[in-house]
Parts: structure tokens; sequence; C-alpha cells
């Protein structure tokens, strides 16, 4: 679903994915009106925060955990691309599950 946001609401949705957690944590803070913004920064948060946590846990299992490690950062390279470039388009993309738990978040910080 589109979502009606501005030119810059889109550039800093985008940007709340440019260094993962970090800048999703840092849009958090910083963005207080835009719900698009404050969504994508808190999909980025819990997604890629999660992705950080489990290849710091995979890096611990010699060669199969690097594998696994390996393959996640591929499969989090290509979402962390889409993401960006759905945030950047102003649509309120979701994913499956991690987008529910955003607004679910979102919702009790209010």
């Amino acid at each position: 679903m589109a979502a009606k946001a501005s030119g810059n609401e889109n550039l800093m949705a985008a940007a709340s994915y440019l260094l993962g957690f970090v800048t999703g944590i840092i849009f958090l803070l910083v963005e207080k009106e835009s719900k698009f913004v404050r969504f994508h920064a808190m999909q980025s948060t819990i997604l890629f925060g999660g992705v950080f946590i489990i290849n710091i846990a995979l890096g611990f299992i010699p060669i199969l955990g690097w594998l696994a490690g390996l393959l996640i950062s591929l499969g989090s390279f290509i979402l962390w691309i889409v993401l960006m470039w759905k945030a950047f388009q102003g649509e309120m993309f979701k994913v499956p599950y991690v987008g529910d738990m955003a607004e679910q978040q979102l919702a009790k910080m209010k």
C-alpha cells in the first residue's frame, strides 16, 4: 500500500535503513511526527538488529555457522537494497512478521 509521504519523508525513511539498526535508532530518536519515517526506522532497527545478533551467534559455530552467516548476510544485503528503494518510493512496505512487530512497538511508544 502506498503512503502519502513527501519527498523529504521518503528520503528520511530510506536513510533509516542506510546503516542498519544504527540509523534506525537515530531516526526513531530524531523524528517525532512522521509515522511513515518512524515505521521504517523501527522496522530497520528490529530487522537489522536481529540480523546483527544472529550473525554474532553464528560466528561462534565453526564452518557451518560461518557459511550460514554468509548466506544470511547476502540475503540481508538484498533486503536492505529493496527496503531502501521501497521507502524512497514512498511505499509502506512491511517485511513479514518484522513489519507487524514494528507497528506493535510504535503503538506502545505513544
